[in-house]
């Protein structure tokens, strides 16, 4: 044990992957509906391995790892989030301010009656409010305390003690809240009230997140032309309800090009690209359905489309297939690393993902007017990358003094700044910037891991005594930090702005921006219509609490 224990203290770059693999592994394991996740994972396991033997970490280790993760989330939430400040999204930032106030108050409060230090106070908000970003900018205030180095080190290793303590408590209180005791609150069946919601949004059948269609949603089918014979394209095309395009015409073995005004003629052969649905009528309509050759076969692209609306804006998903037309096809959705569902009744804004399936021609016609296309072939722009977290170390140097208090956005501040800004401004240049969501998500992932790791290395050696200081506080005050914020939300959720029930729980999960709380209610619903009110509080609430950490240090220090 001894040999093991002295090797990890030589080798802190063994013990630390060591704590991100078996981190990840812990946090797999589920327990009815909860499971710690990967971050709170590493997290306990690395103050596991800490309070075993004192492991020494470079702190540039993980002041890097925290500035390449605070900058991606930036970076990617920056479009979704200047999208959302517009006059209907922003009711939806009520549930921010309402999480922002009450951990704030809970906080002052608890530090007032458990005299807790700015360290644990930090932790305590960050987990209450199921925040991991916060520990970064609280640790980053707290380095610049005017205090002794040994107990500013404390202090940095109380934050991720307290935040994995809260943590815990936090995760368990907001997936039992919103997706078992709320429901019964609002005496609704939660399964029903989202295939109502479904329904309203443009849905035909409740469609259930659980159940996987056997045959695709688009499909071809080759036809050989009886019945629309002597017709032109365009009125056969609006005979069939619109939602059916023919991509391809074969005549005599050769092919015509396609226009609305050819007129089709007996024999013909047509290859027919549109939903299952309407797929059914189309024999009937047009003629026997045959076995396409190798001639009559076409290939529909696929381009990944971030919406800025450069033209017209369209303000549900039924508002932008009727701009698309006849030709192009949605099949998918993302905000946020979500899929949304599928309805005409779903809103969409500014710097949603969309895949949009069609013919090459068309897609190269419809695209730029609606945004910029991602390059699948390029993973990440490193020059505008690299600049943008450089110029957010650099803005978080800047030191603005207030009595005896060093206001500063700090490393994690600057870069948030810097990834907001960089994003939004991708957003408007497209020929810049790329950085494709697969790549920014290994990234932030990675990041977060690494800093929450040598975090929780730390903090072992001071966990005990922690723990031993403050008793059964500590998780006292972390489920009144998670369940006080909740219930205020549900009670403007539901009887102020009358939501619907998924939509008013999808709010009260993204406020703590909680990824095993709204998986809770989403499975509770059946569907992903909680996604729709989710993704919008969660990108207000992500750009937001990260800079509670500081404003925590600094109101601790003034009560204290």
């Amino acid at each position: 044990m001894h040999a093991i224990k002295t090797f990890l203290q030589d080798t802190p770059e063994v013990a630390l992957f060591l704590c991100l693999a078996l981190g990840y592994a812990v946090g797999k394991i589920r327990i009815w509906k909860l499971s710690l996740g990967g971050v709170a994972g590493t997290l306990i396991v690395a103050i596991f391995v800490g309070m075993a033997g004192k492991i020494t970490v470079n702190d540039q280790v993980k002041n890097i790892a925290f500035a390449m993760f605070i900058f991606t989330l930036g970076y990617i939430s920056g479009p979704i989030f200047f999208a959302s400040l517009n006059r209907k999204s922003l009711k939806y930032g009520t549930f921010t301010l309402i999480e922002v106030a009450s951990v704030l108050a809970i906080t002052a409060v608890a530090t007032v009656v458990m005299k807790l230090d700015p360290g644990t106070a930090a932790g305590l908000l960050a987990g209450g409010a199921t925040e991991s970003a916060a520990v970064g900018t609280a640790t980053d205030a707290i380095a610049r305390l005017d205090r002794p180095a040994e107990e500013i080190s404390a202090l940095q290793a109380n934050v991720g003690t307290a935040y994995s303590i809260s943590y815990i408590c936090g995760l368990i209180v907001v997936v039992l809240l919103s997706s078992q005791i709320f429901p019964l609150v609002m005496r609704v069946n939660l399964r029903d009230e989202a295939a109502k919601l479904w329904q309203r949004l443009g849905g035909g059948g409740a469609e259930s997140d659980d159940e996987v269609p056997a045959a695709p949603d688009l499909v071809g089918r080759a036809f050989q032309v009886r019945q629309v014979a002597g017709r032109t394209l365009a009125a056969v095309t609006a005979d069939l309800g619109g939602q059916l395009t023919i991509e391809r015409i074969l005549r005599g073995g050769k092919v015509v090009a396609v226009a609305d005004d050819l007129e089709l003629r007996a024999g013909d052969q047509v290859l027919v690209v549109g939903p299952r649905t309407a797929m059914v009528p189309a024999e009937d309509a047009i003629g026997p359905e045959i076995v396409p050759g190798k001639a009559l076969e076409t290939t529909l692209e696929r381009d990944q489309v971030v919406l800025d609306h450069r033209q017209d804006k369209a303000t549900t998903l039924g508002d932008l297939e009727r701009k698309l037309g006849h030709r192009l096809y949605v099949t998918g959705v993302v905000r946020e690393d979500k899929e949304l569902p599928l309805r005409a009744g779903m809103p969409v804004q500014r710097g949603d993902t969309v895949q949009l399936t069609g013919a090459k021609a068309d897609l190269a016609k419809v695209v730029p007017t609606l945004g910029y296309r991602l390059d699948p072939t390029v993973k990440a722009d490193i020059v505008y990358i690299s600049l943008g977290i450089a110029l957010g170390f650099m803005i978080g140097k800047i030191v603005i003094p207030v009595g005896s208090i060093p206001l500063t956005l700090g490393t994690g501040g600057g870069c948030l700044l810097t990834g907001l800004l960089f994003g939004w401004f991708r957003s408007r240049n497209p020929k810049i910037g790329q950085y494709a969501p697969a790549a920014a998500d290994v990234i932030k992932t990675l990041g977060l891991s690494v800093f929450i790791a040598v975090v929780g290395l730390t903090s072992g050696p001071q966990a005990v005594e922690l723990v031993r200081k403050f008793g059964v506080g500590l998780p006292i005050a972390g489920v009144l930090m998670t369940g006080i914020p909740a219930c205020l939300s549900l009670f403007v959720a539901w009887k102020v702005m009358k939501l619907p029930a998924p939509l008013a729980l999808g709010a009260v999960t993204g406020q703590q921006c909680s990824t095993p709380g709204i998986t809770a209610v989403q499975q509770v619903a059946g569907n992903a219509t909680p996604l729709i009110s989710y993704t919008i509080v969660y990108s207000l609430s992500n750009v937001c609490l990260p800079l509670l950490g500081p404003i925590a240090v600094a109101m601790t220090e003034a009560l204290s």
